[in-house]
């Protein structure tokens, strides 16, 4: 049986000192011989030139980086010039998305979905990057129902994507619902279960009330009963998410995407628990 593949998604560092800590959390994790690294942008693709040398610089040390790319207030031309410049770097795969709009903008630019976005960039460099596109087993937050939601992926797959990563989840049937729904659809790309460690709950509830993951009543009761205590919230945490990724492996997930924060402990933490790596 072979070992599952894993990928970790990092923020670009806004501080000298954020810098430096995501230098010592990408050598930690790139001991466990990761996939790739994706690097996220803000908003309205705000943080797209320190992406581009997060990048840049992970791909220097020699593990695949993979730029988070949104259609957001991106035009045709500055999609262009962007591609040339990954393509110069050696960077060959992208995180095709429709991004998220910033408060106040009304116009998402040239391109209006994730798909548009994928099949330009089929129709301007080939089978050159290897394309992947996120996915929503709860359902995307702006889609009217399921098989809406489904269909707009379906879309990004036939435009050109060669994989997909899912939004984080914690209900393992959801993920395995919507791989089912792709395999009766003829959909056979990998998708990558996306992860998100719980470290610190308040946190963890809005990022959930923005992107639209679901955390079950159950678990937002227990997490809500340790109050301030953050220790007890990241080992319960801790025991919560790696149940969930030893399920999604045992049903067959062929990897595992982890938002890691910029942080290492809590990741290295879930794949001890897994037997993954090195105690």
């Amino acid at each position: 049986m072979s070992l599952p593949q894993f990928s970790f998604e990092f923020y670009p560092p806004k501080t000298p000192e954020g810098a430096v800590n995501l230098d010592t959390v990408q050598s930690q994790l790139a001991a466990l011989n990761p996939e790739f690294f994706s690097v996220t942008f803000g908003a309205g693709g705000s943080t797209r030139d320190k992406t581009f040398e997060t990048v840049v610089g992970i791909q220097k040390k020699g593990i695949p980086a993979a730029p988070h790319l949104s259609c957001v207030a991106s035009t045709k031309e500055n999609i262009r010039s962007i591609l040339s410049d990954y393509r110069e770097n050696g960077i060959s795969k992208i995180v095709a998305l429709r991004g998220d709009l910033p408060s106040g903008m009304m116009s998402a630019g040239e391109f209006r979905y994730a798909n548009e976005l994928v099949e330009f960039i089929r129709a301007e460099t080939g089978d050159y990057f290897d394309i992947h596109v996120a996915a929503y087993p709860e359902v995307h937050p702006q889609a009217a129902n399921f098989n809406d939601d489904f269909k707009n992926f379906k879309r990004k797959v036939d435009a050109g994507a060669n994989a997909a990563v899912t939004q984080y989840f914690y209900n393992a049937q959801a993920y395995f619902h919507f791989v089912d729904q792709c395999e009766k659809s003829g959909i056979t790309i990998p998708i990558a279960a996306g992860i998100m460690p719980i470290t610190q709950y308040s946190q963890l509830f809005r990022f959930s009330e923005m992107c639209g993951a679901d955390i079950p009543r159950w678990l937002r009761k227990r997490l809500e009963s340790f109050g301030d205590n953050r220790e007890a919230v990241q080992a319960f945490g801790l025991e919560v998410v790696s149940k969930l990724c030893q399920e999604l492996l045992d049903g067959g997930a062929p990897s595992l995407h982890f938002y890691t924060m910029n942080q290492a402990a809590p990741t290295l933490a879930i794949l001890k628990n897994l037997n993954l790596v090195k105690q």
